[in-house]
């Protein structure tokens, strides 16, 4: 892969016709290594938002990631050799499970429903070395994304699964998703709560708490708090929750770790007043643009600063289809026409994973730039991290010690109470 110092270089040399990734391993490096250094727990990284960076946090020390499919999990087999895969899609082909167990040694797997929990067993031929997640459905109100309604139970049949799981594994979690682009950490308060509420309810012993992904990363009108106030939040829920000492606490960070790790770059083919049609549009790389209609942070790929006057413009992508359409607004110089180049950053989430090739409009090109992002999370580690890594060696972050939930003899009373609702 081509290396350029910016992404100007890139686009002199290039002049490509087709959209350009400029990729930034090193701010995946400085996002990741944040996370291992301030998350006291387990961190997985959630390959669905950009496998393209599998290698990228393996070797700056992540050795755990939540896989969604067959072919995830044989991306992670094959890219970061002896890491630790935990299937935590809630429903799975039978395939994947037999698959998934026998030949990958996955034992981690995501459920929410008694029909799920069966086939897992079937599939694993009644395994007693399993460690099953109920997913449960929480408030997403605080998310910029919802992602409730399609995943998750809750109340008595919650309590019941959570129950049932109980009876086959060998460690039991509890996991669930507050919704993508979370604006306020209290939403892992809240979810938290739901969970424990729920711990309570069933009556049983939880090894493990998920409280999945969620973390949000910065774009313009989208400018969350601090990170270390979610972590703060979560950390303050889980002392509180009705779990034992020994309950591991788990995230699944996805576009908090890889977001600020690319840019798109493309190209203008025409401009009807505020309208630009480009070469790459919601059926590529811009679907959060137009879907659920993020803004992203805009620049005219030039040599010199730009002194014409800033307009607002809209965005049409490339295809025949009408509702390849980007509201934005999108600001940029007034002067921009056809031919000229649009750097649209802090695209290294979900990206490239959401490309398809209708109208075949599907060729792009990858190269790795050095530039910083244009909107960080993380600005005060990019100048004490250099460019991304060379060589290969893992950073084992030293995690602070997590001060466990307390139990005692009131929860444990709690739970003995509550045992024979959930049976």
């Amino acid at each position: 892969m081509h290396k350029y110092n910016s992404v100007y270089a890139m686009v002199k040399a290039m002049r490509p016709e087709q959209p350009v990734y400029c990729l930034r391993p090193s701010a995946v490096t400085i996002a990741t290594r944040w996370f291992q250094d301030n998350f006291p727990g387990r961190v997985l990284f959630a390959v669905k938002t950009n496998p393209e960076f599998v290698r990228t946090v393996y070797e700056a020390g992540l050795e755990h990631f939540d896989v969604a499919s067959l072919g995830e999990i044989e991306l992670v087999h094959r890219t970061a050799p002896g890491a630790r895969m935990s299937f935590m899609h809630p429903v799975k082909s039978r395939e994947a499970i037999r698959r998934a167990y026998f030949e990958y040694g996955i034992r981690d797997f995501s459920l929410d429903s008694q029909a799920e929990l069966d086939k897992i067993l079937t599939e694993t031929a009644g395994a007693e070395d399993l460690n099953l997640f109920v997913r449960i459905s929480v408030s997403n109100r605080h998310s910029n994304h919802s992602l409730a309604g399609k995943f998750g139970t809750s109340g008595q049949e919650a309590a019941q699964l959570l129950f049932r799981a109980r009876q086959h594994a060998d460690k039991l979690g509890i996991c669930f998703h507050a919704g993508s682009q979370l604006m306020k950490p209290e939403a892992f308060r809240i979810a938290m709560q739901e969970a424990s509420a729920l711990i309570i309810k069933s009556g049983v012993i939880i090894d493990i708490m998920d409280v999945g992904g969620g973390f949000p990363s910065v774009y313009p009108g989208l400018v969350p708090p601090p990170l270390k106030d979610y972590i703060e939040v979560i950390v303050e829920s889980f002392e509180e929750s009705m779990v034992l000492e020994t309950c591991e606490l788990w995230c699944e960070p996805g576009r908090a770790l890889v977001a600020e790790g690319a840019s798109l770059v493309v190209k203008v083919e025409l401009r009807k007043d505020d309208a630009l049609y480009l070469n790459d549009g919601t059926y590529g790389g811009l679907f959060d643009a137009g879907q659920p209609a993020m803004v992203f942070p805009v620049r005219k790929v030039s040599a010199f600063d730009e002194f014409a006057e800033e307009e607002q413009f809209r965005f049409f992508g490339p295809t025949c289809d009408s509702i390849d359409a980007m509201a934005g607004p999108f600001t940029l110089p007034g002067d921009i026409d056809e031919g000229d180049y649009i750097e649209v950053d802090n695209m290294g989430a979900y990206s490239i994973s959401m490309r398809t090739d209708f109208n075949h409009f599907s060729e792009y090109t990858q190269v790795i730039v050095d530039n910083v992002p244009s909107l960080s999370l993380y600005q005060g580690d990019l100048e004490q991290v250099p460019a991304p890594l060379k060589t290969g060696k893992k950073h084992h972050a030293r995690l602070p010690r997590l001060r466990k939930a307390p139990v005692g003899a009131t929860v444990k009373a709690m739970i003995k109470e509550t045992q024979h609702d959930a049976s």
